[in-house]
C-alpha cells in the first residue's frame, strides 16, 4: 500500500513516514499542492495524507483538482482548522476522512485500514486464504496456525498479494508498493522477496505468471 504524504512541515512529515514505514506501508513525502498533484497525475498512490494549510495552495484547493482527476482515490485531511464548518467543507470537497492537529498516530492508523478495506477485497483486518493468515493489525502472519518471523518487505509484498488474491499483480507495481522515492533497489530484490517467502509458505502460494508478475490464488 502506497501512501502519498503531502505536508509542509517537515518534522512532522519525517514522523509520519516513519511510523508509516514501521506498520509495512510505501511512503513518499511531497511539501505543496503544486507536486502533490504531479505526482497523483503520473503516480498515482493509494491513499492521499493531504494538510489542508500548504504554502502553495490551500489543500480544499488541491482537493477539488484531485477530484477532477479521480474520484475514487482516498485522501484524509489533517489540518489545525477543527471547527464543525471546516470538517464539513472538507468533507463535501471529497475527502474520505479528516483528522485535527494534533492526533494520535493510533488514530491514523485506525483511519488508513478502514480505507484499505475499501479498496481491497478483504472486509476485516485479518486475511485468510488456506491454511495463511496475515493480521494488519498486528502484522502478525500464520501459516498451519504458526506464527511466521517476516522481514518489513516480506510482509509488505506478502500484505500486497494476500490483499489482491485472485489477481495478477506486475512486477512494477509490487516495487512501487515496496519501495519509497529514493531507495535504492537491486535488481533481483523483488524476486529474493519472493524466494524468502515461498521457503516460509511453501513454494506454491505464491504463483509467478510469467512476464507478468505474481498472484496468489484464491481457495
Amino acid at each position: 500500500m502506497q501512501i502519498l504524504i503531502v505536508e509542509d512541515d517537515r518534522p512532522l512529515a519525517r514522523g509520519l513516514q516513519t511510523a508509516l514505514q514501521k506498520q509495512g506501508y510505501t511512503v513518499n513525502h511531497v511539501e505543496n499542492g503544486k507536486d502533490c498533484l504531479h505526482v497523483i497525475a503520473t503516480e498515482q498512490p493509494d491513499i492521499v495524507v493531504l494538510d489542508l494549510g500548504l504554502p502553495d495552495m490551500d489543500g480544499l484547493i488541491v482537493l477539488q483538482k484531485i477530484r477532477k482527476k479521480s474520484t475514487s482515490l482516498p485522501v484524509i485531511l489533517l489540518t489545525a482548522r477543527d471547527s464543525i464548518d471546516d470538517k464539513v467543507q472538507g468533507l463535501d470537497c471529497g475527502a474520505d476522512d479528516y483528522l485535527s492537529k494534533p492526533f494520535e498516530m493510533t488514530e491514523l492508523l485506525a483511519r488508513l485500514r478502514v480505507l484499505e478495506r475499501r479498496l481491497g477485497t478483504i472486509q476485516s483486518a485479518l486475511i485468510t486464504i488456506g491454511d495463511v493468515s496475515l493480521d494488519t493489525t498486528t502484522q502478525m502472519v500464520t501459516a498451519k496456525n504458526h506464527e511466521l518471523e517476516l522481514s518489513r518487505k516480506e510482509y509488505m509484498l506478502l500484505k500486497s498479494l494476500m490483499e489482491s488474491a485472485g489477481k495478477v499483480i506486475t512486477r512494477a507495481t509490487l516495487e512501487a508498493r515496496l519501495y519509497s522515492w529514493g531507495e535504492e533497489v537491486c535488481s533481483n530484490a523483488l524476486e529474493v522477496h519472493i524466494h524468502h517467502l515461498r521457503k516460509k509458505l511453501g513454494t506454491d502460494f505464491i504463483k509467478t505468471v510469467r512476464g507478468v508478475g505474481y498472484k496468489v490464488q484464491l481457495t
